[in-house]
């Protein structure tokens, strides 16, 4: 775990420290067993003073983080929903698709390459995680096991030629060689070519209070102007900005390396931004401040909680929310998951242990606090129509926890 000694997207030495979330691990390395070793590191946010960049002070290992992965894009309903509606967006930019190929940077199981592949268009996905890569290619989306970044890209050129279209979702923001994975962009499309970032909005971060979002992997939280001052090292512009419902909600930036008409959308974010003083740092004191008074109300109301607490969703999200307001089996006695990789595993640091929505069930608990909060109605539907659950759900975020009574009668 490296500390870093100047700002990940200018160089400024003189970024200020402004929260400190504590030792804590790896948010994904979940354990087979509570007593297994569980190391914990320091997680820590500053900001900088030059590009107002809010960005973590260590680096984890990007091997260590991303070679065998746990987080399976399919799992979530919402992800094949957005998977959707985004090959759309990018179709209806791009018309001449089929003439080329889509490549996408960190593609995991390939959901968001699948409404290509549905519609004719020739894609590649790259991913460092070998598991998840087979996942993919056992689907039907052509994939390479690699870490995405201007070597590449240059491999990738040499045997394909230039795509039409990358995109790198919810990915930018995790990059330890940040400077590398974006020449790699750059180099993957031609003059005329599409780019496309999606990551958190540090505004909605800072808004609704989203703390959870920081872990290990993310490294950077971008707000338009430190995104701008990234993009523009490399001659690349963002021309149009559109929402997206992933992670609590995120920007989708659509980036061009030639210069064209700006979408009047762009300044207006620009403007927001300066308006709520986004950039600047009592800001994000503040956001520090809320913080801390956050975790004291989570802790009253489970300490209050009457009957039995079990969790939902073991997000990497989770293990923030969870280690940093210190919530143990006696808060939840365990957490329901989705995704097979994870059953009968434990949460690091705080070692809960994790089990098949069915087997979590049975216990008939009183609450369920819901964890990936961001998917929270999905979830909400799953527990009332597969499980006829009728106890109330503890919301943790954003802003305020909430408890919320069923309807379900």
């Amino acid at each position: 775990m490296k500390r870093i000694t100047e700002c990940r997207v200018c160089g400024n030495t003189e970024i200020k420290v402004f929260l400190d979330l504590g030792e804590q691990p790896l948010a994904n390395s979940l354990l087979d067993s509570p007593d297994d070793n569980d190391p914990a590191y320091p997680l820590s946010l500053s900001w900088c003073p030059e590009c107002n960049l809010v960005q973590l002070n260590h680096t984890a290992d990007p091997e260590e983080l991303f070679s065998e992965y746990v987080w399976v894009t399919g799992t979530s309903k919402t992800a094949h929903n957005h998977a959707a509606s985004l090959y759309k967006e990018i179709a209806k930019r791009v018309p001449d698709l089929k003439k080329g190929y889509v490549l996408e940077a960190a593609s995991n199981d390939g959901t968001f390459l699948k409404p290509f592949v549905d519609n004719g268009v020739k894609v590649l996905g790259i991913d460092p995680a070998k598991n998840i890569v087979e996942m993919a290619i056992k689907d039907g989306i052509d994939s390479e096991c690699a870490f995405f970044g201007q070597e590449a890209v240059e491999k990738i050129v040499e045997k394909k030629g230039k795509a039409k279209v990358v995109f790198a979702r919810n990915v930018v923001p995790h990059v330890a060689n940040l400077h590398d994975f974006i020449k790699g962009m750059a180099a993957a499309v031609g003059d005329d070519g599409l780019v496309m970032i999606e990551a958190h909005y540090a505004k909605i971060i800072f808004e609704e209070l989203h703390y959870d979002s920081i872990y290990h992997e993310h490294l950077c939280y971008f707000t338009l102007k430190s995104m701008e001052a990234l993009l523009k090292q490399y001659g690349m512009h963002v021309i149009d900005i559109t929402t997206s419902p992933i992670s609590g909600g995120s920007l989708v930036y659509y980036i061009k390396k030639a210069k064209s008409e700006e979408k009047p959308v762009v300044q207006e974010y620009r403007d927001e931004e300066k308006k709520i003083k986004l950039n600047e740092w009592k800001s994000w004191e503040d956001f520090a401040k809320r913080s801390f008074d956050h975790r004291r109300k989570i802790l009253d109301i489970l300490k209050k909680a009457s009957g039995k607490t079990v969790g939902y969703g073991a997000s990497a999200r989770s293990s923030t929310l969870l280690n940093f307001c210190r919530i143990t089996p006696e808060h939840i006695s365990k957490i329901a998951d989705q995704n097979p990789l994870k059953h009968n595993k434990y949460t690091a640091g705080t070692h809960i242990i994790i089990q098949n929505p069915e087997e979590v069930m049975k216990d008939n608990p009183d609450n369920m606090f819901i964890l990936a909060w961001n998917f929270a109605d999905e979830i909400r539907d799953i527990l009332k129509e597969r499980f006829k659950f009728k106890g109330k759900f503890i919301i943790p975020l954003p802003n305020d926890p909430k408890i919320i009574e069923n309807d379900i009668q």
